[in-house]
């Protein structure tokens, strides 16, 4: 294992008025993932979902953000990420502290797609973020924004066959690839080359790692 340094990952407020609020139109993406925050204890947290095993989904038990496809009823992306929070882990904007705020978009090397990262924090009287596909995720969970900055080398299946990654593993979940590097850009710590792990499940609309 080894330690990278780490920048002041600062509080969840802090992280998120470095973005403006906004809804881009669909046409700048192809799809929305969303990095919902809290205070935990020891800092900031970011909810992780771990997608249900399926022999059909490329995603099959990666650790991703909440996300997926833009669907023909979105009327923005912003709208496309408030959705599938909703259908995965159940959470409504309502449960937000404020409006989505527009991080940037990013390209999913893999599927030639680009998805437009948003962020918020959870509402301290929302309700908590829950498996609500059972089909598409199998477990939710909240992550130490700390934890980004310690990085193991693990081997999993990547676009090149198998291969040893850096990554981050904490309680037995494996944050690697395309999620590891959003989150790490996201507080700010150093950037390393992630070996481009499978994003979303062709034709169904759901975003992993």
């Amino acid at each position: 294992m080894s330690g990278a340094p780490s920048a002041p990952i600062g509080s969840t407020h802090a992280l998120l008025d470095r973005f403006p609020v906004g809804a881009p139109p669909v046409s700048e993406a192809g799809a929305a993932v969303t990095i919902v925050l809290r205070d935990g204890l020891r800092g900031p947290e970011v909810l992780l979902i771990e997608r249900t095993v399926s022999p059909t989904d490329p995603a099959s038990g990666q650790v991703g953000l909440p996300g997926g496809r833009v669907d023909a009823v979105d009327a923005s992306l912003a709208a496309t990420a408030v959705r599938e929070l909703g259908e995965e882990v159940g959470l409504l904007a309502s449960d937000l502290e404020g409006p989505l705020r527009f991080v940037r978009t990013e390209l999913a090397a893999r599927f030639s797609l680009r998805v437009a990262i948003f962020a918020a924090a959870l509402d301290p009287v929302g309700r908590p973020p829950a498996v609500a596909s059972p089909r598409e995720v199998a477990h939710v969970f909240w992550l130490r924004a700390a934890a980004l900055a310690e990085t193991r080398r693990v081997f999993t299946e990547t676009v090149r066959g198998r291969a040893e990654v850096p990554a981050a593993v904490v309680d037995g979940h494996i944050v690697w690839g395309f999620t590891r590097r959003i989150l790490r850009d996201f507080f700010e710590l150093p950037s390393e080359a992630d070996e481009g792990g499978p994003i979303f499940a062709a034709g169904r609309s759901t975003a992993g790692d």
